[in-house]
């Protein structure tokens, strides 16, 4: 199957909202080349298919971090209403009420992109451990060397009676 969207265009769709990894209505309406006004009404339709956590409706200050965040260019685009997103079960399950050979297709790759993602996350979270081991176990180590470096100075100082002249008398070896 050739690639509608590239994977990587749907994955940089999906946004963190409230701990959950979702897709604007306005994006899958748009990758699924339907109006956004029709997939929400297909959803109402079918509101049994679509609980909380397959979809919700973002609340003001969501939708205006969104817009301070730069995922949403201003308010204007969303029409006037407060968006719905969608979990990767919701959009599994607009698949079941959006009856399109292109809906079919588009979906494949939007479960693609969530599994890419969740692999990356995966892959960042390991990477993050590592470092983090890496920084406990070398934690100490900047204390530990300022120690060395100053009792090397303190070695390479001349003791203060070494440093005392003594004049006139010359020093006889003891026999």
């Amino acid at each position: 199957m050739a690639n509608i969207v590239p994977v990587e265009v749907i994955a940089a769709k999906i946004l963190i909202v409230r701990g959950k990894k979702v897709m604007l209505d306005k994006d899958l309406a748009r990758l699924y080349s339907v109006e956004p006004i029709a997939l929400r009404q297909q959803v109402k339709r079918n509101h049994k298919r679509f609980p909380e956590d397959f979809m919700f409706q973002l609340s003001y200050d969501e939708a205006e971090a969104l817009v301070s965040q730069n995922v949403i260019p201003s308010k204007k685009i969303l029409g006037g209403y407060l968006p719905y997103v969608f979990t990767e079960q919701g959009v599994a399950m607009l698949s079941s009420v959006l009856h399109s050979e292109r809906a079919i297709r588009v979906n494949i790759l939007i479960m693609r992109a969530f599994v890419k993602l969740r692999e990356i996350l995966l892959t960042h979270k390991d990477l993050a451990l590592k470092i983090e081991a890496l920084e406990k176990k070398y934690a100490g180590h900047d204390d530990k060397i300022k120690d060395i470096f100053e009792a090397i100075r303190r070695l390479m100082q001349i003791p203060e009676e070494s440093k005392r002249i003594v004049k006139g008398f010359k020093v006889k070896k003891q026999s």
